[in-house]
């Protein structure tokens, strides 16, 4: 039996239908940006294997210092236990985080983040003796899996099963010029009410949607409205942060910030499971108390885990190298070139970037959409072409490691342009056929 079919046997593998699926590709080792498969094959990493690997894998420096960590403290209890790592992480991740930030909560992964920044904001208001439970998110918001972060995100086919089960959230659209006043006043009725505890928003670009993007000018008058009227700011930095956008983080580009911030994905680059949800003083005051009522009831087995911390901190000091910061910039300058060579392609709905992530949005017969059927074609097409891109619909979209070089990126762009001309043979037979 070989590795395929053994796999069927045992493993039931995440966002992947049971019945009618490909066979899953087995990966022997990774380098850089390429994935070579057990049948020699190699895959260029075009989305840092769901936007966690910011610095190409099997990074030699990060791989140290998890081995130098390993024969230290590999694990210990972190309720009344402390070590080194985490506190130094803790240290520089406040240095770093946009706003007045002044507490580090550590987690396991992104979606637990967003559920204590969400738990940490009710809480908030519960030991200040005021009932605030209700939530405002952005329509076609995803923050995660669990059950908090589920009900924040959009209502869709995702979480059809759970539907009755979600709490109410007031979802409200993403801004742009043409509804910002809309939003401006939809976001102040809201808060007018006394039962608002808080607006989590995914900053300037929201990934699993389609990787849909947003002005800073614009969310910033919106935080500004929330502020107004003291509903607590979360921003879900999950996929944004570590420089995705082009700056630290995408908070970054806003005048007013947060009060939590939620980071993991590319935090570890791509080694360990690590969430974080950060959060400022005046959050952390409503628990910093004798009141053991009070206290913050979550944890993980694994919180601040300390192998997970050394990664997260050797890739922190790769993440800042002046290195590091010029391929961003030369990743985000071919984004934008590229970007530019498909204005006015009738087979192009819409073409975006931010930073180093650039969307390209198909124009088919269906809408854009996550189950738009053109979606397992491309994806067989782009792996055919040794591209790992891994569509939402009919939106491509590019994320690659920070380690990527031109000649790679040059690569992606042709497989994109490939499957553009794939959908203008589709167009041009469906016309011939309805002429005939």
């Amino acid at each position: 039996m070989n590795f395929v079919q053994r796999d069927k046997e045992v493993i039931w593998h995440p966002f992947t239908p049971q019945k009618g699926s490909s066979d899953v590709i087995p990966i022997e080792r990774a380098e850089g940006v390429w994935l070579y498969t057990s049948d020699g094959r190699k895959i260029i990493d075009a989305i840092s294997s769901w936007w966690v690997n910011i610095h190409g894998h099997a990074h030699p420096y990060i791989a140290k210092k998890i081995a130098e960590q390993a024969l230290k403290l590999e694990q210990v209890i972190f309720a009344g236990f402390t070590h080194t790592p985490a506190i130094i992480l803790a240290e520089q991740l406040l240095k770093i985080l946009p706003g007045n930030l002044s507490k580090v909560f550590y987690s396991d992964d992104g979606s637990t983040a967003v559920e204590v920044a969400l738990k940490m904001a009710l809480q908030y208001w519960h030991n200040k003796g005021e009932k605030k439970i209700k939530i405002i998110a952005f329509e076609n918001a995803y923050h995660g899996d669990t059950f908090g972060a589920m009900s924040a995100g959009a209502r869709s086919q995702f979480t059809a099963a759970f539907q009755n089960l979600l709490f109410e959230v007031e979802h409200i659209p993403v801004p742009h010029a043409d509804n910002l006043d809309e939003c401006k006043a939809l976001i102040a009725k809201l808060g007018r009410r006394e039962n608002v505890a808080a607006f989590i928003f995914e900053p300037l670009v929201q990934g699993a949607a389609g990787m849909i993007m947003h002005e800073a000018k614009h969310l910033d008058e919106l935080i500004a409205i929330a502020k107004e009227n003291k509903i607590i700011c979360i921003a879900d930095e999950v996929m944004t942060g570590f420089g995705r956008t082009g700056r630290l983080f995408a908070c970054d580009y806003l005048e007013n910030k947060p009060d939590i911030v939620c980071v993991s994905k590319g935090i570890t680059g791509g080694f360990l499971p690590l969430g974080v949800t950060a959060c400022n003083e005046k959050i952390f005051e409503a628990f910093d108390t004798d009141d053991r009522t009070k206290t913050f009831f979550h944890g993980h087995s694994y919180t601040a885990n300390p192998l997970s911390c050394a990664a997260a901190i050797a890739s922190l000091e790769l993440l800042l190298q002046s290195e590091c910061v010029q391929q961003i910039r030369m990743i985000e300058d071919r984004h934008a070139a590229f970007v530019s060579s498909l204005q006015g392609n009738p087979f192009v709905k819409d073409a975006r970037y931010r930073g180093t992530i650039l969307a390209v949005e198909l124009s088919t017969k269906e809408d854009s959409s996550y189950f738009n059927s053109i979606r397992d074609h491309i994806y067989q097409t782009c792996l055919s072409k040794g591209v790992l891109l891994r569509p939402l619909g009919n939106v491509m979209y590019c994320m690659p490691p920070y380690c990527i070089q031109a000649f790679d990126l040059k690569l992606i762009y042709e497989t994109i342009s490939t499957c553009l001309n794939q959908v203008k043979t589709c167009h041009e037979k469906a016309f011939h056929d309805f002429s005939s």
